[in-house]
């Protein structure tokens, strides 16, 4: 058994050796927390939520580490246009990723600090790298000395000559403008941190070299995250960690973005789709399946269409969980071990398209099965549909979604009460043989987008893919 990965330092999928044996160290880079979030932040997440798990099921010990960006130029922003304290519009939108995170199955991180909690690590790592001459103070910030490094820009595979380094407001006293800021000097009205230097708040890379360092240690396995991270978030990060001597990370693996028109979904744009607002259209089981069941390196073209062929698909899965479960008569716990053929796409850089396409052909055995009145195969097609689904957080029966097709209100129990009115119309007329109106009454239903099967306990009803 190895996993395999894409590894972004190195541009090829490696072989994943652990650091020590057993065990795996993950640090992703977290919620930037200037405003609530769009499913486009929320898929990162969810790509390493996945790989999370797929660790867990090999037998690691996993340590994950998601850090929150709680202070930057845009929420410094947001505080002086409205008027609020930029505590409290970090903690808001910081509370609305974590609801995000939650309502899609999320598992919560090991740690999850914040960058102010950790103001004394980042002056620590300041200090020592002033000392070691690759970073300086000039005007109350504190820069890193890009040419102090040999290694710079590896990681995104740029020339130093050409490089366009992003700068924000006030960063006065570069020696160089390709160097960056660590530190940045306070403003009137700002908020700020006492430093040798000077009052100020962090740069935007500094806050997580030192958290890993303080989480992870000098050395980790994977460090994660969006592919536009790569520059200059962790091009900056492996400058300052590995130049204050920590060895940093063995693996380096990136998520795709989710777009719209082409575009990165992104607030600027304008075309982002809040979480808050889909978890109330779609199903949030749903919209993990869209989300996670990608290859978290390919890009996701955001559309109704796409979205509704998702629902499709998990329905076809779910209605076949629900099926053997009732002519079981009890719930089938799931495989101690999934597939080799699952397992086998799972390994291969987290091939959850291979993978999900095996938990379809289980499906369709399973279904032949039922069909052919074979309850023993059927039985044994969902406890290994099951594991699988486990391993991707997709698990229907799990506790997590226990209720989750009610969607959080009454709607669910008023529209049950009416179906099962009509369903008992449909019931008379079979009894009497009135087969036509019976057939009638179902397609009127189906029209609807419900979707009618007559069980051994009686007729059920579900939702059916959006007309």
């Amino acid at each position: 058994m190895t996993i395999r990965l894409y590894d972004t330092s190195a541009r090829q999928i490696r072989d994943f050796v652990p650091l020590t044996a057993g065990c795996v160290s993950i640090y992703l880079c977290g919620a930037t927390v200037q405003a609530a979030p769009h499913i486009g932040h929320i898929r990162s997440g969810l790509n390493f939520d996945i790989m999370r798990r797929w660790f867990a099921y090999r037998g690691y010990d996993v340590t994950f580490v998601r850090n929150v960006t709680d202070i930057d130029d845009k929420i410094i922003k947001k505080s002086a246009e409205q008027g609020r304290p930029w505590w409290a519009i970090g903690y808001e939108n910081e509370r609305a990723f974590n609801d995000g995170y939650d309502a899609l199955g999320c598992l919560p991180p090991t740690y999850e600090p914040r960058a102010t909690g950790h103001i004394t690590e980042m002056i620590e790592m300041m200090r020592g790298l002033i000392e070691r001459g690759h970073a300086y103070a000039a005007d109350g910030n504190v820069y890193f000395d890009v040419r102090s490094f040999p290694g710079y820009l590896e990681l995104s595979n740029q020339d130093l000559d050409d490089l366009r380094q992003p700068s924000g407001d006030n960063e006065t006293g570069k020696r160089d403008k390709r160097d960056f800021a660590m530190w940045k000097a306070s403003r009137p009205g700002e908020p700020s941190w006492e430093t040798p230097w000077g009052r100020g708040r962090p740069g935007w890379h500094l806050e997580c070299s030192a958290m890993a360092h303080k989480y992870l240690g000098t050395a980790f396995d994977i460090h994660g995250g969006g592919i536009d991270l790569i520059f200059p978030h962790h091009e900056n990060e492996i400058a300052q960690a590995k130049a204050y001597g920590d060895d940093f990370a063995k693996y380096w693996v990136h998520n795709a973005w989710v777009t719209m028109a082409g575009e990165k979904m992104s607030k600027s744009l304008g075309n982002s789709v809040l979480v808050s607002e889909m978890v109330k259209a779609w199903r949030p089981i749903v919209l993990r399946y869209y989300l996670g069941t990608p290859h978290y390196r390919s890009m996701i073209e955001y559309s109704e269409e796409a979205l509704r062929e998702a629902e499709s698909a998990f329905a076809r899965i779910e209605g076949f969980v629900q099926r053997v479960t009732e002519k079981a008569g009890e719930t089938v716990a799931p495989a101690s071990e999934v597939p080799p053929a699952f397992a086998e796409a799972m390994d291969d850089d987290m091939g959850v398209p291979q993978a999900l396409a095996i938990i379809h052909t289980t499906v369709r055995q399973g279904n032949s099965a039922l069909a052919a009145d074979d309850k023993e195969a059927a039985v044994a097609r969902l406890a290994e549909v099951r594991a699988m689904l486990g391993v991707l957080g997709l698990d229907p029966l799990d506790e997590h979604w226990a209720g989750e097709s009610d969607r959080g209100d009454d709607l669910h129990g008023v529209v049950d009460t009416l179906v099962r009115l009509v369903l008992d119309q449909r019931q008379s007329a079979r009894a009497r043989k009135d087969w036509a109106s019976a057939d009638a009454i179902r397609d009127q239903l189906n029209q609807s987008g419900l979707v009618i099967e007559d069980s051994p306990t009686g007729p059920r009803w579900t939702l059916g893919p959006r007309q």
